[in-house]
């Protein structure tokens, strides 16, 4: 029988996995950033999308913000999201600018106005966070279960791509029925892809 790993296994991997991310130095981290973002802005994907999905980089998160940019300049439109943490929902919201944001409960920039959002479906690239990632583009989040919840009704679509560090891929996570795989991980050495959509 398939072991399955538990709240508090998840948490131990989480930590672990945050504290040697962590312990990067700003010059490594730099470089491994600088990789990243070039094999992303590369992929056929992030080329032909216009409407992208996109997290803020917080705390030693690999830096988004650089995308963002890039994504602007290249006219597509960027949307990142907001939590609401009463419904337990996410929405990708619009974002023109990043002066128009405001820090969260949680320290984390959202817009302050959600009324400009896009419908999943419409979505051509989301770009997913996550502490640790396994070969098979299996991850663990943060451990609120927003964007599991957000994925789950859009497994057809291969325009999942999770950016990690090297150090972040673990050879297995024992999944649950509720987790949601990426299609593609970048990381600053290799790229990874899911094989099975599952």
């Amino acid at each position: 029988m398939k072991k399955i790993m538990n709240k508090e296994e998840k948490k131990v991997l989480r930590n672990k996995i945050l504290e040697i991310r962590d312990s990067l130095n700003n010059n490594e981290k730099e470089l491994m950033d600088n990789k990243i973002f070039n094999e992303l802005i590369n992929t056929d994907l992030y080329k032909r999308s216009i409407n992208i999905f996109i997290y803020i980089s917080f705390s030693n998160e690999i830096n988004t913000r650089n995308i963002i940019e890039k994504a602007f300049k290249d006219k597509k439109n960027v949307f990142i999201p907001k939590v609401y943490k009463d419904d337990k929902l996410m929405k990708a919201i619009k974002l023109n600018s990043i002066d128009e944001l405001k820090k969260n409960s949680m320290g984390i920039l959202e817009p302050i106005d959600d009324s400009n959002y896009i419908e999943k479906e419409n979505i051509d690239l989301i770009v997913v966070p996550g502490v640790v990632f396994d070969k098979e583009c299996n991850r663990i989040g943060y451990g609120g279960g927003y964007y599991d919840r957000y994925l789950k009704d859009i497994k057809s679509k291969e325009n999942k791509i999770a950016l990690a560090y090297d150090l972040q891929i673990v050879d297995k996570i024992e999944s649950e029925v509720h987790d949601i795989k990426v299609d593609y991980i970048i990381t600053n050495t290799r790229a990874l892809k899911n094989t099975n959509n599952g």
